[in-house]
């Protein structure tokens, strides 16, 4: 066998990822957040690039104002010169106006001002707004330089920790400690790692730990439930044996095991109550008052409402989407006084990209459209009726009725939101897996028998339904379903299970 080496010609054809085409797909996957900045970006770097404003008329150009005295009102009336008379009183009329004296005035007070060469004219123009002395420049300050931070946890530590301590290792310790705080006032560090990355004592951690989680807000610095609660209840003096036990213990006190706390803490059922009452007025969170994150609203994509005939109006939102356009004017004139090679090649490129840009930006929101339409009518049923007649869809599905590739759908719906009269939702949510119906009926979407089990569990009176009941109830609606199936959508939904509740249920009926 001889290896040659040899040169061969061969015809054939593949796809090939342009950068363009990858930005494209890019897009399609970007939520309005991302694609706001992705496009101020390019708005920056590309000057060919403009962005549409919102509809309304411009304003006038400075050129355009009218001048000064000049009336403006456009009926036709012969303008008053009233900025010729003069409008200032004389020193006389203020001092009838008020019925003093304007010298009579304390002795540490400035008199008042006087225009040169006025006579006994006084100077009435009022002092700009928050100048206080200095120079002015004739602007207001903006209105967010005038507003408060508000303040974080760090920052509130931080500045207790000044105030507790002057020695520079504490606060070395105790700002590493406080860094280490997450946003819900727990300690996600272990105090042994903090001794060995400082290099001091494990005895100097745990000292400076005790201070931190002396501070406000109580409970802040521990670092798990039990001793944030334990921090607190010695805060207020009631941290007894007894209660000691009950925090010990919280695997019971979540599952209601009321005999065995009984026991364990040596007290009786009014006690114990009192007690779990107590529990409950602590804060299992005490660094969330702090520096809290603003809740951003879920803007949707799309608006779906009901049209007159009974079908639905689908529509983009056009307030989420950005608008841009290329200024061929400014090229125009631009490219005429390009000279070197290096200018026309830039502006070409840039050309190249904004046209490459606002293609992309319609073809995206068309395939948006097109998509959500479709989602629209796979699941006419649920604008109607509401979560339980949900249908089970997957994105081959919506893939095939409009004739694109199934990881295309995939991407427009992720990252995007539908705007319905049952709120906004993600369109993922429709997205659902089938659940097979009983003696051949047809499947239901797994959201719906979700959405069926809580009413089941929230209907329920004195008996308690097992998951072997709530399989039987579902089974007799036509829905085929296992119990493991039951118990992980109840564990999803956040329902206890059924002994749990029965215990939650006799404990309301005790009090």
């Amino acid at each position: 066998m001889s290896l040659l080496q040899r040169l061969e010609m061969r015809q054939g054809q593949a796809l090939v990822m342009t950068p363009q085409l990858l930005q494209a797909i890019k897009l399609l996957q970007l939520s309005q957040l991302d694609l706001a900045a992705y496009v101020d970006a390019e708005l920056e770097r590309n000057p060919l690039l403009e962005r549409i404003e919102a509809e309304g008329a411009p304003e006038r150009e400075a050129s355009e104002a009218p001048a000064d005295g000049e009336y403006d009102g456009g009926d036709g009336a012969e303008p008053e010169s009233w900025l010729a008379s003069d409008m200032t009183p004389s020193r006389s009329e203020i001092e009838g106006d008020l019925d003093t004296r304007l010298d009579n005035v304390f002795a540490d007070e400035n008199p008042v001002p006087r225009e040169a060469g006025s006579g006994d004219m006084l100077s009435l123009t009022p002092a700009p707004y928050g100048n206080t002395g200095g120079s002015f420049d004739g602007e207001l300050p903006d209105f967010e330089s005038t507003l408060t931070a508000e303040t974080s946890l760090r920052e509130h530590l931080a500045a207790q920790l000044d105030l507790a301590t002057q020695s520079p290792s504490d606060r070395l310790i105790g700002s590493f400690l406080i860094d280490a705080v997450d946003d819900a006032g727990y300690l996600r560090e272990d105090i042994d790692g903090v001794a060995e990355r400082l290099g001091a004592s494990l005895d100097d951690v745990a000292r400076v730990l005790k201070l931190v989680q002396s501070f406000d807000p109580p409970g802040v610095a521990a670092r798990d439930l039990a001793e944030c609660l334990a921090i607190q209840l010695r805060e207020q003096d009631r941290f007894d044996p007894a209660m000691q036990a009950l925090v010990s213990r919280l695997d019971l006190v979540a599952k209601r095991d009321f005999p065995a706390l009984r026991r364990l803490c040596g007290v009786d059922d009014e006690d114990l109550v009192e007690m779990l009452a107590e529990i409950r007025r602590l804060d299992p969170k005490p660094g969330r008052a702090f520096g809290a994150h603003a809740v951003e609203v879920l803007i949707p994509d799309v608006f779906v409402r009901p049209a007159p005939d009974g079908s639905w109006l689908v529509e983009l939102n056009s307030e989420a989407l950005p608008r841009v356009l290329v200024n061929q004017t400014y090229y125009a004139r631009v490219s005429k006084g390009a000279v070197a090679d290096g200018d026309k090649a830039f502006l070409s490129e840039c050309l190249q990209t904004a046209n490459w840009l606002t293609r992309s930006l319609e073809q995206r929101a068309r395939t948006i459209l097109k998509v959500a339409t479709e989602i629209v009518r796979q699941q006419d049923a649920f604008f109607l009726h509401g979560v339980a007649h949900l249908r089970p869809l997957n994105l081959k599905t919506v893939a095939e009725a409009i004739g694109m590739h199934e990881s295309t759908v995939s991407r427009v719906t992720s990252n995007k939101s539908i705007g319905t009269s049952r709120g906004t939702l993600e369109m993922k949510y429709f997205f659902t897996a089938a659940i097979p119906g009983a003696a051949g009926t047809a499947a239901h979407s797994s959201e719906a028998v979700r959405h069926r089990i809580k009413q089941l569990v929230d209907a329920e009176a004195s008996d308690v339904l097992s998951d072997d009941a709530l399989v039987q109830r579902l089974r007799d609606e036509g829905v085929d379903i296992a119990r493991r199936t039951v118990a992980k959508y109840r564990e999803s939904l956040r329902i206890p299970s059924s002994i749990d509740r029965r215990r939650a249920k006799m404990a309301s009926a005790a009090r």
